[in-house]
């Protein structure tokens, strides 16, 4: 024997205080919930024993039927973002998460497909109402789907965090660049950034975007390839007072030989 005490489900039901904290490390689920039902059993302990991974879904279910303890923010939240709770229970108890929480829990890989894909979506249905300041929150740790709906936002505070956010993805800049609707300074922005001004697929997309500045994109032809180049001179999105330059930009490199310098190549 290695000298350890070991109580049974009445001793642990009436155990002083001090002795709960050590309880709370018990393998035998009897002896949890045991321990719950004692009268010295607090919030605290309650907290430090949902940072066990090991709890049963029958055990979480336990607490979530004390409604004392389910008046506590943080017992709720640790509940949900507990790897074992069960499905109904956590997405009901998603719905009562803030915003921040919401957001982290759709990176948390504890959490079911089902729980994170409804924290994502209770994030976007709230990013209209949400202050500036906590958009800018989101944008350096939201999924890449809240990446893409503030950068929609087009907010000015909010779209250099989004375009700095190494969460931000090709894919997104893209979709926000097609979108009718998106305002010039979100497409200014995103042409005068140091990382998504030099993506071919960007500049390209740039290119045919009439609100991007003529000054900006023009800087960009020598960069592009004459294939690219001859594509967009037929293109009918492509702006109608940008088609000129680029017609010209083709014509000069078949009189002159001209390719795009390895100095501008792109990635």
């Amino acid at each position: 024997m290695d000298g350890k005490i070991e109580f049974d489900s009445k001793e642990v039901r009436s155990a002083p205080l001090e002795q709960i904290p050590v309880l709370l490390h018990d393998s035998r689920e009897e002896i949890l919930f045991a321990v719950l039902d004692n009268p010295r059993f607090e919030e605290g302990h309650l907290c430090l024993l949902l940072g066990r991974k090991d709890l049963s879904s029958g055990l979480l279910e336990a607490i979530a039927g004390h409604k004392d303890w389910m008046s506590s923010y943080r017992v709720r939240r640790g509940l949900a973002f507990h790897p074992h709770v069960p499905q109904s229970l956590g997405l009901r108890l998603v719905r009562e998460l803030y915003v921040a929480d919401l957001a982290q829990l759709t990176f948390t890989p504890s959490g079911g497909p089902a729980l994170r894909h409804l924290a994502e979506e209770l994030v976007l249905a709230k990013l209209p109402q949400l202050p500036p300041a906590q958009k800018i929150a989101l944008a350096r740790r939201g999924s890449m789907r809240i990446m893409g709906a503030l950068l929609l936002d087009g907010g000015s505070e909010i779209v250099p965090a989004v375009l700095d956010s190494p969460l931000l993805n090709e894919g997104h800049v893209l979709k926000a660049l097609s979108r009718i609707m998106l305002s010039a300074r979100v497409v200014a922005a995103i042409a005068e950034h140091g990382r998504w001004s030099n993506v071919r697929s960007v500049r390209l997309a740039l290119l045919r975007n009439s609100q991007a500045p003529l000054a900006r994109v023009l800087s960009f032809l020598p960069s592009i390839s004459t294939t690219d180049l001859r594509v967009l001179a037929e293109t009918s999105s492509v702006p109608s007072n940008l088609r000129p330059h680029i017609r010209r930009e083709i014509a000069n490199r078949m009189q002159h030989g001209k390719l795009p310098t390895k100095r501008n190549s792109l990635t």
